[in-house]
Parts: structure tokens; sequence; C-alpha cells
């Protein structure tokens, strides 16, 4: 659970992030670290976050949009914070203070995590952060800050990208992936599910799914449409064999016109994202329950546990049990066996 034990005795305070403002910061991008991070949630059961919206300068910012922002907390605030939020602007156009790049320095000498959405990470680039790093942006500018910032290693074929200490994402609503991916990092997969459902935004996107789909995602109430009431019902039968034949069988299309559908429409393949589906749902099982890995395997659809153990350190870079071993150290895991919905 993400808290801070102050010096010199033994009180916890909450975990602080910050995000910051400044000159035509991205009011959309502000509203969803607020939303997330900001609004206190005391039906979860857990001390949420301490929010602080940090500006640049003393007088009032002005956003993107032209509306006028005053906070009481400043640059010197961000000393504060364990997390820190760069909101995203228009690179190049608008100047930063060089006040503003050294207290991201800073901040970053010290430890704190620095999270960028969209074109913010211009930002952690100029300041010299991303140096060797592998980071994402918008694909519109995912060019321009490979040209000036070469020793960036940058990926636009990404929503976000988790460096562990920094931590990039795209443009508009992959900030709110980041952000939940950042709860689910923080509290487990229940909480970040129920402040999901708080949002009413999907449950989970995958950091490595494309940007760019062809077309967008079918809407929730269509479930009458073949190709989406295929995908609902596979998430509904994670622990049976499925295989691409029958589901695309489902939506009655061709194995072919299936993946096709499937790639123009989520930005993977059909594998891929069972694979996905089937990870997510083993993360749950070992989150929010005892059970051996073997029946972690095989409520997860997995066909052993040794294939499990497999595609498990292949996707999250850890094996299953030293995953649920770094949620009983924090004291996440509950003995309670019942799952959220998948959504």
């Amino acid at each position: 659970m993400p808290e801070v034990e102050t010096t010199g005795n033994s009180k916890k305070l909450p975990h602080t992030v910050a995000a910051l403002a400044y000159d035509s910061v991205n009011p959309f991008e502000l509203a969803v670290a607020s939303e997330v991070f900001g609004f206190e949630r005391p039906e979860l059961g857990v001390p949420w976050y301490r929010f602080l919206i940090c500006a640049d300068e003393p007088r009032p910012i002005r956003t993107a949009v032209g509306v006028l922002l005053t906070t009481p907390y400043s640059l010197e605030h961000l000393a504060q914070a364990d997390t820190i939020i760069v909101s995203s602007s228009r690179p190049g156009i608008v100047p930063v203070s060089p006040a503003l790049l050294e207290a991201l320095r800073q901040s970053y000498r010290r430890g704190a995590r620095l999270i960028a959405f969209c074109t913010g990470a211009f930002l952690l680039a100029a300041a010299g952060i991303l140096d060797g790093h592998q980071a994402t942006t918008h694909w519109a500018w995912a060019d321009e800050l490979a040209r000036l910032y070469p020793r960036v290693r940058v990926d636009a074929r990404r929503l976000y990208i988790d460096e562990g200490q920094i931590m990039t994402s795209a443009g508009t609503t992959a900030a709110i992936d980041l952000s939940l991916y950042v709860v689910r990092q923080d509290y487990g997969a229940d909480i970040a599910a129920a402040v999901a459902r708080r949002m009413v935004v999907p449950l989970h996107r995958d950091g490595g799914q494309a940007q760019y789909i062809e077309t967008p995602l079918l809407p929730v109430s269509d479930t009458s449409e073949p190709f989406h009431s295929t995908l609902t019902w596979v998430t509904s039968h994670l622990q049976e064999s499925i295989t691409v034949e029958q589901m695309a069988a489902r939506a009655a299309m061709s194995p072919r016109t299936f993946a096709r559908r499937f790639q123009a429409t989520l930005g993977t393949t059909p594998y891929q994202w069972l694979l996905l589906q089937r990870i997510a749902l083993a993360q749950r099982l070992l989150e929010t329950t005892k059970e051996p890995i073997e029946q972690v395997a095989s409520r997860s659809g997995f066909s052993s546990a040794a294939t499990f153990r497999l595609h498990f350190q292949r996707f999250r870079h850890i094996s299953p049990q030293a995953y649920r071993h770094a949620f009983q150290r924090e004291g996440r895991l509950e003995s309670s066996s019942v799952l959220l919905p998948l959504e």
C-alpha cells in the first residue's frame, strides 16, 4: 500500500502525488490525475493518496484552453511528492522554465516516481531524465521527440511504458490507462477495478497495446453484434480450452477475416489478446486468493502450470510466485476467493 514512513517516529503518511501545472498545460490530463489520485475514496477501505497541484509560477496558470488555474502549491512542494505527474503541453511552442526542469531533476535524483502523460515526455527529456530510457508519447509527436532527444529510445507503438521510476503514456485516454495501472501496482487489481468502475472506463488495457487502430472499439451496449458478443463470451470462459478457430466460428467469420477484424479493432492478434486476458485473470487470482499455482493456472485457462509460468514470466517479467510474494509483503493479499467480474 502506498505509504511513506516519516523519520523519527512510527507515524505513516499517505503517498503524495503532485501534478504539475504550467503554461498551456492540457486540462484534460490534469483532470485525469485529479480524478484518479485526488478524490478521496473512503468506500475502498484503504488510505488514499494525498494529491497536490503544483504551479510553475505564483501567478494564475493559463491552461491550453485558456482557463486560468490557481493553486496554493508551488514547485517547492514537489519535495514532498513521492510521485510527480507531468501532463502534456505544446512542445517547442510554449517555453518551459529552467526552474521547472531543475525541480524535475532534483525529484528524480531523490527517487520520486515520475509519470509523463502524452507530450509531457518532452519535459522529462528536456531535463535529461529520459536519456537511455525507453519512452512513449502521442504517435503524432513521436518522431519529433526522437529527433530532438536522440538518447531517448522512443517507442510510438505503446500505450504506456513502465521503466520503474519513470513511466510515460501516449495521448489522451492512455493517461487514464497508465493512471489505473499505477493504482494497480500500488493497491492491487481489486482496488484498481473499483476505481475504473467508478470512472466508467475499461478495467484494463495493457501497455503493449497499439496506440492507433483503424476502427474504434465496439460500444459496450452492442451485445448483439457477433464480434463483440464473442469477446464477451470469451472473457466469461477463460478457464476453458479456446482456439482462435472457435472464436472465429462464434463470430460467424473465417479465421482470416476474424484475425483482420481483430487487428483493426483491438490492434493485436486474437491469440495475444486471449493470452493477455488469461494473464490478467491469473494476476487477480494471485492477488486475491491463496490457491496453489497449479489451480491458478487451470482457472486461467492454461494447459499446465509450466505453460502458465512461461507466459506469465514473458508478459509480466516476474514469476507467478514472486508476484504473489510481492503482494504478501505489502499486506495486500486477502484470504477471500471472490473475484471481481471481468469487464
